[in-house]
């Protein structure tokens, strides 16, 4: 069995169990414990299992409703996100009404855009900065700031956003998971995420590998509404479920 294979396998296991021992992936795995607890090392330095004394245990589950704000989550996976991003960038066409969310990904997204015959619609406060600095046709919706992610939240965005029919959404999230789909830690957020994707013809998920298998506490979108772009997919049960695109560094 391929090292990629095996991989996936564990970590369909532990969806389905949330721990495992090193005795039990052996069984299941037909291979030998050293094997198996390399393979633990690695996806623990991934960021998909949390490896303990003898086993496993998933992290599928997030521990609370806080989040970091946008300078100390531009610094995580840089170069996963730019090559996210790149790509990103390439499947805008001149006709395109195209919806950017908030996030350090999709604000990437923006460095790489050269089509300035499309119009972007964003609720992120740098976001619209960084359109206007770039001399694209841009518009920002109103409503409630929010400082931490610096995204435009609430009712007002809502309504507002009811106004628009979009081509193309591009979309960040905080967990990705097969039972909770695509989840983010506040409320108001979540709810504005899932305005956009209802109003778009096709909605693109901007997400590095360590966001598969995280749950926050709020669900915008079930997996099967969005295709994702991330740069790697440990798990390929995850392209079952939707349209993904590994994008190749």
């Amino acid at each position: 069995m391929l090292t990629q294979e095996r991989y996936e396998k564990i970590l369909s296991i532990l969806n389905e169990k949330n721990a495992v021992t090193v005795a039990e992936l052996t069984s299941e795995l037909d291979t030998s414990e050293s094997t198996i607890r390399r393979d633990l090392s690695a996806l623990a330095e991934m960021g998909r299992l949390n490896k303990v004394f003898g086993g496993a245990t998933s992290i599928r589950q997030n521990s609370g409703i806080t989040e970091d704000n946008v300078s100390t989550r531009e610094n995580l996976m840089s170069k996963e996100k730019d090559s996210i991003a790149r790509y990103c960038a390439t499947l805008i066409h001149d006709t395109d009404l195209i919806y950017i969310d908030a996030g350090t990904t999709t604000s990437k997204l923006i460095d790489y855009i050269s089509n300035k015959n499309a119009t972007y619609v964003t609720n992120g406060i740098s976001h619209a900065r960084k359109l206007i600095y770039k001399g694209l046709n841009a518009y920002i919706i109103g409503g409630k700031m929010k400082p931490v992610t610096e995204a435009v939240v609430g009712v007002e965005g809502i309504l507002n956003l009811k106004n628009f029919n979009f081509t193309k959404a591009f979309m960040g999230t905080n967990g990705i998971d097969f039972q909770a789909g695509f989840t983010t830690p506040d409320i108001e957020e979540a709810r504005i995420k899932e305005a956009a994707i209802n109003k778009s013809y096709m909605s693109f998920i901007l997400a590095d590998h360590s966001k598969f298998g995280k749950v926050f506490p709020v669900t915008f979108s079930e997996l099967k509404k969005c295709c994702v772009i991330t740069d790697m997919l440990t798990n390929k049960r995850y392209a079952d479920e939707t349209v993904v695109k590994e994008v190749i560094n």
